[in-house]
């Protein structure tokens, strides 16, 4: 099989370039369960002739809601799509009442999930979703269908042929998927993607992927329901990788260590956690090791790809990558080529200090709109450049608007939003994707990102404020672990910081300082209050005088996606975060 244009064709591809041993694996108990690419297939036409026999029809809405990545979510995926049906993933962790909606809002008719935490959480609401018949589970639950039934009821091959059939009536233009965003404000939108959308996007993104067929090993930890992932798992497929699924994001660091993965993907903030927990190890040295360590990590965040830097600083480089980054990657699993990091703004220090470490990792840009990549670093060819989301796909097409906005063609932009034209004509005026992101394309064609349109604001004074700039370059302080810049007309900006609270007691315990156990006597310490003024002064000194944080308050807890402060993807929800610390953005502006 030489073409792919649905998104099921991509284990047959992988088939007929070998069956693969590894082609999905993922740990049950203590041991990792090999699928090869013959019983993936075999698995998901059982699945496809299982649901034609409960009654599944073309366009019928199938929800998976897996709270961990496994080989049954890829076979599931196969096997709805053979039969024309739709998977609708859904993010594990939103509300009850955002699973009621999105079930409802797309008329989905059975539920795969997972384990019995998501599984209660659907049966609270079932009665509520008239469309749903069934809830089907991968982990054996006491009262719940298992999938293996549908599996059973697929054994019988005797209606293969019309599963056979059924593939050949569907088009690369048809929907494959609806993936309901988390956004930042209001209800879920559900954005329809179509198989010509995702193949077109994962053939493209694989230029830019400097892995060898065949023998190399990812491990996926990001959500699959999120288009990031999922994306790369179809890209993965279609080069032979084999797709390892990590455990948990607690168990990451074993994982990658059992592993040892060629490629991984991650969000920012992850490496953030990464790159702080190695340099608290370094911290804790003690003389020459010590003064190497930082030696090292100095070297790194003046890194520029090329041998911009110099033959006397690579020759210093190559010193540091023997006898420090080489246990950095050793704590990685040893074999990681590439990291391909996307979702959210990656810091360029962190750019700097993992790649002069030998970890490539390669910014890229996307949204769930345009299935997802844009554009992306690839180290090959000088396409690597530090404070940019690399070169455009082939195929992606970007102008920038008078305002500044990206606006996107090509054959990844989605089809529209589910029931809602209005959305959709507003976000594809003219034929072009409005992303809502403010950005540039310098003359070497690399894309920048500079702002979240939605997001800027103006000062009483009329001047403009791009927060996300200014709470990318404070994130750098190792005492700031998150912060939201405020100030929509107000006379100046102001910040809410969430500080790293592990980060200011260590600190706090090498001063000698009593700055209480509670986060509450933390976040009105006057001593840490002064020393995060010291780091967001520092940071002001790097902007326009209309733009420097002015006051700031510190918030008496740690921000999270359960709590509402953050998407699952980790942005910030700054109208809610705005809510929760009403008393506090008062304060700053004296109300």
């Amino acid at each position: 099989m030489n073409t792919i244009k649905r998104l099921f064709d991509f284990p047959y591809y992988q088939l007929s370039n070998g069956n693969l041993p590894n082609s999905l694996v993922t740990k049950y108990g203590d041991h990792w369960v090999e699928t090869s690419t013959q019983e993936y297939i075999d698995k998901a036409n059982q699945i496809s002739r299982g649901l034609l026999r409960m009654g599944v029809q073309p366009n019928d809405k199938i929800a998976i809601i897996s709270t961990n990545n496994r080989t049954e979510w890829n076979i599931t995926d196969i096997g709805v799509l053979q039969t024309g049906a739709q998977d609708v993933p859904i993010y594990p962790t939103i509300s009850q009442e955002d699973y009621e909606y999105v079930l409802n809002h797309s008329e989905s008719k059975y539920v795969f999930v997972s384990d019995e935490e998501v599984y209660r959480k659907v049966m609270n609401i079932k009665n509520n979703v008239p469309s749903l018949i069934d809830v089907f589970s991968y982990n054996d639950i006491k009262g719940c269908k298992s999938w293996n039934e549908v599996l059973e009821l697929g054994k019988d091959n005797s209606n293969q042929q019309k599963v056979e059939e059924i593939k050949d009536s569907i088009k690369e233009t048809d929907l494959a998927t609806l993936i309901y965003t988390s956004g930042t404000t209001g209800r879920p939108k559900g954005v329809m993607l179509s198989h010509k959308n995702i193949v077109s996007n994962a053939l493209n993104s694989s230029f830019r992927f400097p892995i060898e067929d065949g023998k190399a090993k990812a491990l996926s930890f990001l959500p699959i329901c999120h288009i990031f992932e999922r994306m790369l798992l179809y890209l993965y497929q279609y080069r032979s990788v084999g797709i390892y699924f990590a455990e948990s994001i607690e168990a990451i660091s074993d994982n990658l260590k059992e592993v040892k993965p060629d490629v991984m993907t991650a969000v920012p903030r992850l490496l953030e956690k990464v790159y702080d927990k190695i340099y608290a190890k370094g911290a804790g040295l003690t003389g020459i090791k010590k003064k190497l360590f930082f030696w090292a990590i100095d070297l790194g965040l003046i890194y520029e790809p090329y041998n911009q830097n110099g033959p006397w600083y690579e020759f210093k480089l190559g010193i540091a990558r023997k006898i420090i980054f080489s246990k950095w990657q050793e704590g990685l699993g040893g074999n990681l080529k590439i990291i391909a990091v996307g979702s959210a703004a990656l810091q360029p220090r962190l750019a700097r200090i993992f790649n002069a470490a030998g970890i490539g990792v390669m910014e890229g840009y996307g949204l769930t709109e345009t299935s997802p990549v844009i554009s992306v670093n690839d180290v090959r060819e000088r396409g690597f450049k530090i404070g940019t989301v690399g070169k455009l796909l082939p195929e992606s097409k970007v102008t920038i608007a008078e305002d500044g906005e990206i606006l996107v063609e090509g054959p990844n932009v989605m089809i529209g939003y589910y029931k809602n034209p209005e959305k959709t004509a507003e976000v594809l005026e003219g034929g072009k994707f409005h992303t809502g992101d403010i950005g540039e394309i310098d003359k070497e064609g690399f894309l920048k990102i500079t702002d979240r349109k939605k997001e800027m604001f103006k000062t009483s004074g009329g001047k403009y404020v791009a927060p996300q700039l200014i709470e990318n370059m404070m994130k750098q302080s190792r005492f700031i672990e998150q912060i939201m810049v405020v100030g929509e007309g107000e006379k100046m900006p102001g910040a809410l910081v969430q500080p790293n609270f592990l980060f200011v007691k260590e600190w706090a315990k090498l001063k000698g300082l009593n700055i209480g156990d509670s986060k509450a006597e933390i976040a009105t310490n006057p001593e840490v209050i002064e020393r995060i003024k010291e780091e967001i002064n520092l940071y002001n000194s790097k902007f326009g005088k209309w733009e420097q944080i002015k006051r700031f308050e510190l918030t008496p807890e740690e921000w999270s996606i359960d709590a509402g402060h953050l998407t699952p993807t980790m942005k910030l929800k700054r109208k809610i975060i705005k809510n929760i610390y009403n008393d506090l953005y008062n304060k700053i502006y004296g109300k």
